[in-house]
C-alpha cells in the first residue's frame, strides 16, 4: 500500500512541477529515479554540451521535494528538515550561477512558487520542528490573513525616545499582536527564548554602531533569530541577506562557509546596511521598508505620494505595508512579554564564546573531539560552516563555548601535526570517457560542489587532460599507489584501547585482521597490539 502511495504521490507532484516545462514525465513502468541516476543518464546519453547547469540543479531540487512530501507523510521530521536545507542550498546555488535565460527563469520561478506553497502550507512536520523556514511561514500566514489599509492612520505612541525607533500602535499593529497571542503564540515563545540567547551578542554590536536597540526585533521577524534560516528569495542567515547585498557588505560565500550565517559578521553588516538606508531616507520606518522591498521602490512611492510618511504610502507592495506593523508588534510584545500573556524564558544559556585562530583546514570531527563536544554543538557555534572541515585558505576564527578554550588548546597541542588538519584537495586529471558525474562518484563528492570549486558553469562539459580540484570532506585521505592504500578506500588512524583485539577492531571497521596487519607491516599471524598503539586502517 505504501509503495503504491509513493508512486502516485511522486507522479502527481512531477506533473505539477513539470507542467509547461520541456522535461518529460517518467513512464509508469520506469522506477522512480533519484538525482544521481538522472545525472548519470544525462552523461551517458550525451546531452547538448551548450546547456547550462540550471536544468540539472532544478531537476535535483524537484526530486528532493518529492522526497520531502513522502517523508512528511511518514512523519519523518528530521528527514524533512534535512531535505528542506538541501533544497534551499540548491536554490541558492542556482541563484548565484549568473543571469538566467527566459526559459530557465520561468521554470525557476514556477518551482520556487510551488516549493514555497509546499513548505508554508502543506507540511505537517514543519509545525513541530525548529525548522529554518518557520519565521517565513509565520510571516506568510499573517500577511495572507491581514490586509493593511493605508491613508489616514490613528497612531497611539508607546515609546518615542531619542536614539530609539518610535513604537506606535495602530489598528494593524493590534491585529498582529492578536495573532501572536493566539495562532502564533507557540512560535513567538520560541523567538523570545532565542532573544534571551542572542541579546548579549547583538545589543553590544548595535550599540557599537550607535544603532537603536529595537533592531534586534528586526532579526526576530526576519528569521526568528535563527542563524541558519532560509527564505524563498534565497536570503540566508539571521538578518536574511541575499547573496548580492551580503557581498556588498563584506559577507563572503564559498564552498566552505557562508558568512551570512555568522551571527557576529552578519549583525555588523546589517548595521552598516541599515545605517546607509537611514542616511538616504532620514527616517527609520522608510529604512525598514527599504530593507524589505528595496530602496528603489520606497523612493518611487515617496515621489508618487509626495511624502516621507510611511503610513501614507499605499502604493508600496502589500508585504512591505504589512512589514512595519509586523515589526512594531514584535517589538512591543518583546519589551514587556508578561503584559501580553507570554512568559520570560528562564535558564536560557546565552550565546557566549571564546575564539581560536586556525591556520589550516581542520576536520570538524577532530575539533569537536578535542574540545570535548558533540560535532553538532560545535556547528551551532559556527553556523557559517557549510562543510565538515574549516576553510582551506586563510585564517579561520573558530568559536568555542565559553570555558572550553583552555582545555581545547592543551589537547590540540598534544595532537600530532598530521592528525590535526584536514587535507584540502586532490588534483584529478580528466581521462577519456570521464564526466563530472563519474568523477564526483569516484571521490564521493557532490557534483554541485565539484562544479562550484572549479567554477564550472556547464557541468556537462569537461575536457580530457583538464585538471580538477576535488574537495575532500571530513579529512579524507584516499588510497593511492604512493601511500599503499587500495583505490576507493579512505585512511583512518585508530588508537588502540585497553581490551581491544585485532579481530574486534577489524569487525568494527568491517574489514579483516589480515588486512590490518598488512597495512601496518605486522608479522603474519601476529595478534599482539598494545594500548595507545596507532593503526592505519583503510575503509571502503
Amino acid at each position: 500500500m505504501k509503495t503504491l502511495f509513493r508512486a502516485i504521490l511522486f507522479t502527481l507532484l512531477s506533473i505539477k512541477l513539470i507542467l509547461g516545462a520541456e522535461s518529460s514525465i517518467p513512464s509508469k513502468s520506469s522506477p522512480t529515479p533519484n538525482a544521481d541516476e538522472t545525472i548519470e543518464k544525462s552523461s551517458i546519453q550525451g546531452i547538448d554540451e551548450t546547456r547550462n547547469r540550471f536544468p540539472e540543479i532544478l531537476s535535483d531540487a524537484k526530486l528532493l521535494m518529492s522526497e520531502i512530501v513522502i517523508s512528511d507523510f511518514n512523519k519523518d521530521t528530521l528527514e524533512v528538515a534535512f531535505l528542506l536545507s538541501r533544497v534551499f542550498e540548491l536554490m541558492m546555488e542556482a541563484d548565484q550561477i549568473g543571469e538566467m535565460n527566459l526559459e530557465d527563469k520561468e521554470e525557476f520561478d514556477r518551482f520556487n512558487g510551488t516549493f514555497t506553497d509546499l513548505y508554508t502550507h502543506k507540511l505537517n512536520t514543519v509545525q513541530n520542528i525548529n525548522a529554518p523556514v518557520m519565521a517565513e511561514k509565520v510571516w506568510t500566514d499573517i500577511t495572507e490573513a491581514i490586509e493593511i489599509e493605508m491613508g489616514e492612520t490613528n497612531l497611539t505612541v508607546i515609546d518615542d525616545r531619542d536614539g530609539h525607533i518610535p513604537l506606535v500602535r495602530t489598528k494593524q499593529v493590534d491585529q498582529f499582536i492578536n495573532y501572536f497571542q493566539t495562532k502564533g503564540r507557540k512560535q513567538f515563545q520560541i523567538w523570545l527564548k532565542r532573544h534571551e540567547e542572542y541579546k548579549g551578542l547583538i545589543l553590544p554590536i548595535l550599540a557599537e554602531h550607535e544603532m537603536p536597540e529595537e533592531f534586534i526585533y528586526l532579526a526576530m521577524i526576519e528569521s526568528g533569530l535563527n542563524p541558519k534560516a532560509y527564505s524563498k528569495a534565497n536570503a540566508s542567515g539571521m538578518w536574511q541577506f541575499i547573496s548580492a547585498t551580503g557581498k556588498q557588505y563584506g559577507l563572503s560565500r564559498d564552498w566552505y562557509k557562508d558568512e551570512r550565517r555568522d551571527p557576529v559578521k552578519a549583525t555588523h553588516a546589517a548595521c552598516k546596511y541599515l545605517k546607509d538606508l537611514n542616511t538616504k531616507f532620514d527616517n527609520w520606518y522608510l529604512a525598514l521598508a527599504a530593507y524589505n522591498c528595496g530602496e528603489g521602490r520606497v523612493l518611487r512611492a515617496s515621489k508618487l505620494h509626495q511624502t516621507y510618511d510611511f503610513w501614507q504610502m499605499h502604493s508600496l507592495p502589500r508585504e512591505t505595508r504589512n512589514y512595519i506593523p509586523y515589526f512594531l508588534s514584535a517589538a512591543i510584545i518583546a519589551r514587556t512579554p508578561e503584559a501580553y500573556g507570554f512568559e520570560i524564558p528562564k535558564n536560557v544559556k546565552p550565546f557566549e564564546f571564546e575564539t581560536i585562530v586556525l591556520k589550516k583546514s581542520a576536520d570538524i570531527a577532530v575539533l569537536a573531539r578535542v574540545a570535548g563536544l558533540k560535532p553538532n554543538i560545535l556547528r551551532e557555534y559556527n553556523p557559517e560552516l557549510r562543510q565538515s572541515a574549516t576553510p582551506a585558505e586563510g585564517d579561520y576564527i573558530l568559536k568555542l563555548p565559553l570555558g572550553v578554550k583552555k582545555r581545547f588548546l592543551s589537547a590540540w597541542n598534544a595532537i600530532p601535526e598530521e592528525e590535526r588538519f584536514a587535507p584540502q584537495f586532490v588534483v584529478h586529471r580528466v581521462k577519456y570517457g570521464e564526466s563530472l558525474w563519474t568523477i564526483s562518484k569516484k571521490y564521493s563528492v557532490s557534483i554541485h560542489d565539484l562544479a562550484a570549486v572549479n567554477k564550472i558553469r556547464n557541468r556537462n562539459k569537461v575536457k580530457v587532460g583538464q585538471k580538477l580540484s576535488v574537495p575532500l570532506k571530513g579529512g579524507r585521505v584516499w588510497g593511492t599507489r604512493d601511500n599503499g592504500g587500495p583505490a576507493g578506500y579512505t585512511k583512518r588512524v585508530y588508537k588502540v584501547k585497553r581490551g581491544d583485539t585485532l579481530g574486534q577492531i577489524a569487525e568494527n571497521f568491517r574489514t579483516r585482521a589480515s588486512k590490518i596487519r598488512r597495512w601496518n607491516n605486522m608479522k603474519y599471524g601476529s595478534h599482539l597490539i598494545r594500548p595507545g598503539q596507532k593503526l592505519v586502517i583503510w575503509v571502503k
